[in-house]
């Protein structure tokens, strides 16, 4: 364990257990839950997904780290409205079946398998500029706490080069919302046990939300993070990965639990360089699973502190603290020129953020990357490729040598 590993997996529990447990708080409001079914929800998701984490991070000393799915939070946001609270258990707990049932097929291993790391590069890319570009309008909310964020994050390297630049951003951008947008109306803190939930089972709900739901947990969470991994040097349990987040999001459901289980963006932050030597990241992973697992049992203390926290800055934080990733797999993606053209459609497939029939951008964009790939060969022979490459690219005067 050192610095840069501790410092990375506290700013990986911190956009774990903030930005995105808002959401929750939002959903729940939204849904009409009371307290202790909103208790109920955080503590199923963090308390079970942060043990998963550290059950996959010990096991594989990788850094697999994670607590629920955003994305499944959201699209929840409009499809739970018409189900009961026993019916969304119900259908947790089956969309946590079915990815054991993947997991144990192998399935998601062959897929993994097949896609290019420059295409996992750019997907992830896509992704991650949907993230940060969202701190600069935050910044121009709340413009001290961003302006002394950007000041950390240029000045930290001249402290120490052994401390990432995001903690530089989120100290003094966490200084500064405490001494210039004090934090107020806090009410007291009232202990709440989470409750079982008894699930009910249809067809209904497994077509219209079991189903869409482990869509989304795989495609935005799983491949993500097993993606980054791969980007970085990692060769990951696939199967191990998938079958303990299953397990993990089945018995979140009886609390009321989404999914529980590894994440796409702490992980990808985790496994990065600026957790230090790759063989002692998964420490990051470890520090982090163990806050994330705590926020969850602790749920009925953690919440009205979080529900106080001003939007804006919950955005700045977590754009700095993906800003090096993002940088990371730009370079990588488009360093490639074997994949020139399959990684910047793939790139732009991932920007956009488009969904289909439940399937989210991640899988959307890997998938047209792998078939622009195959048509116009690329990966296969470099030669010919920047033969076929250079007249599509010669209206710009881009030059896709390598060797320059």
């Amino acid at each position: 364990m050192n610095i840069q590993n501790t410092f990375v997996g506290i700013a990986a529990a911190i956009l774990a257990c903030t930005g995105a447990a808002v959401f929750v708080i939002d959903a729940a409001n939204s849904a009409g839950y009371n307290q202790a079914e909103l208790v109920s929800w955080i503590f199923a998701i963090y308390a079970f997904g942060g043990i998963a984490s550290l059950i996959l991070t010990l096991s594989s000393k990788m850094p697999l780290i994670g607590a629920h799915s955003l994305t499944t939070v959201v699209f929840l946001s409009v499809s739970a409205l018409y189900y009961s609270l026993p019916e969304l258990v119900g259908s947790y707990i089956i969309a946590g079946l079915f990815i054991v049932v993947i997991g144990f097929t192998g399935v998601f291993n062959r897929l993994i398998k097949m896609v290019p790391t420059p295409l996992i590069d750019a997907m992830l890319a896509g992704l991650l500029l949907n993230y940060v570009v969202k701190m600069f309008p935050a910044i121009k909310e709340l413009p001290i706490v961003g302006g002394l964020a950007i000041l950390g994050f240029f000045i930290t390297p001249f402290i120490s080069n052994k401390i990432p630049r995001f903690i530089g951003a989120l100290l003094l951008g966490t200084f500064g919302l405490f001494i210039f947008y004090p934090v107020s109306g806090f009410s007291g803190i009232q202990l709440v046990i989470p409750e079982v939930i008894m699930p009910q089972f249809s067809v209904v709900g497994i077509i219209s939300l079991s189903l869409p739901i482990t869509f989304l947990i795989l495609s935005n969470e799983s491949a993500v993070a097993l993606s980054s991994l791969k980007k970085n040097g990692y060769n990951p349990p696939i199967s191990r990965t998938i079958i303990v987040s299953g397990i993990a999001t089945t018995m979140a459901g009886f609390f009321g639990g989404h999914a529980a289980g590894v994440g796409g963006m702490t992980t990808a932050l985790c496994s990065s360089s600026d957790a230090g030597p790759k063989e002692k990241r998964y420490w990051a992973a470890v520090i982090a699973g163990s806050i994330i697992a705590l926020f969850g049992i602790f749920a009925w203390f953690t919440i009205p502190f979080i529900q106080l926290l001003p939007g804006a800055y919950l955005t700045i934080i977590a754009g700095f603290s993906l800003l090096g990733i993002l940088t990371g797999s730009l370079h990588s993606a488009f360093a490639n020129n074997q994949y020139y053209i399959s990684t910047t459609f793939t790139f732009i497939v991932a920007v956009s953020g488009i969904s289909m029939f439940q399937i989210s951008s991640a899988v959307w964009a890997l998938l047209v990357g792998i078939i622009t790939a195959k048509v116009l060969k690329e990966g296969q022979d470099k030669e010919n490729v920047n033969s076929r490459v250079k007249p599509l690219l010669s209206s710009n005067n881009i030059n896709v040598d390598s060797n320059q």
